[in-house]
C-alpha cells in the first residue's frame, strides 16, 4: 500500500470522522490510479528476489524486507499483483492474501518516495473537503456568492484538479 493508515492520520490530523477500512480502501485506489497514469510501478530492483510459494507462503529468508511492506508478485501464473507483507518468519513471508502454490515467482519491493506519499495526503484532503462541491459553478444568495471548482476536461485529470497532480510529473514513464 502507498501508506498505512497510521501514516496517513499522522500526516492528516484533520480527518477523523472517515473509518480506516473507508481510508484504506481509499488509498489502495489512489495506489492503482497513480501506478496507472505515470505507468511507474515504483520497484526497488535492488529489493528483489525469487522464490517459491508453498501453502500459501513465500518460502524466502531475507532481512530486505519488513511487515508492512508493499510487494509486487510477477512472473507468475496465478499470483501476480501488490501485496502488504504482514509477517516474517524464519524461512517464510506472509501476505494480505492467500497465494497458490507455484515453484517460482518473482518478489520485488515496491517504494514510494515522500513527494508521492505527500501528494497523495493532499489528494485525500481534496477528496474529503471539496468532492462535494465539484460540479456547482456559482452559487448566489443575496448579496452572498460562492464559486465553486470547475471540474471540465481543460482543468481536472483522474477527477482531481490537476493543479493537485503535478508532484506526479517526474515520476511519468514513457508508453511504448
Amino acid at each position: 500500500m502507498i501508506m498505512t493508515v497510521t501514516e496517513y492520520r499522522q500526516l492528516n490530523t484533520n480527518d477523523t470522522e472517515t473509518t480506516d477500512q473507508a481510508l484504506e480502501a481509499r488509498l489502495q485506489a489512489l495506489e492503482s490510479v497513480i501506478r496507472a497514469y505515470t505507468n511507474n510501478n515504483f520497484q526497488k530492483r535492488s529489493f528483489r528476489f525469487s522464490c517459491p510459494v508453498i501453502n500459501g507462503k513465500l518460502y524466502y529468508s531475507t532481512n530486505l524486507i519488513k511487515a508492512e511492506d508493499t510487494v509486487q508478485i510477477s512472473e507468475s501464473a496465478l499470483n501476480d499483483g501488490l501485496y502488504v507483507v504482514k509477517e516474517i518468519g524464519a524461512d517464510t513471508i506472509s501476505l494480505d492474501a492467500d497465494l497458490y502454490d507455484e515453484d517460482y515467482v518473482l518478489v520485488t519491493k515496491i517504494i514510494y518516495p515522500a513527494d508521492v506519499k505527500m501528494g497523495v495526503v493532499n489528494l485525500m484532503k481534496w477528496e474529503s473537503e471539496n468532492r462535494a462541491k465539484v460540479g456547482i459553478q456559482s452559487e448566489s444568495i443575496s448579496r452572498h456568492s460562492v464559486t465553486y471548482f470547475n471540474m471540465d476536461g481543460e482543468n481536472s485529470l483522474m477527477g482531481y484538479p490537476k493543479s493537485l497532480l503535478g508532484f506526479l510529473t517526474p515520476y511519468m514513464k514513457a508508453r511504448f
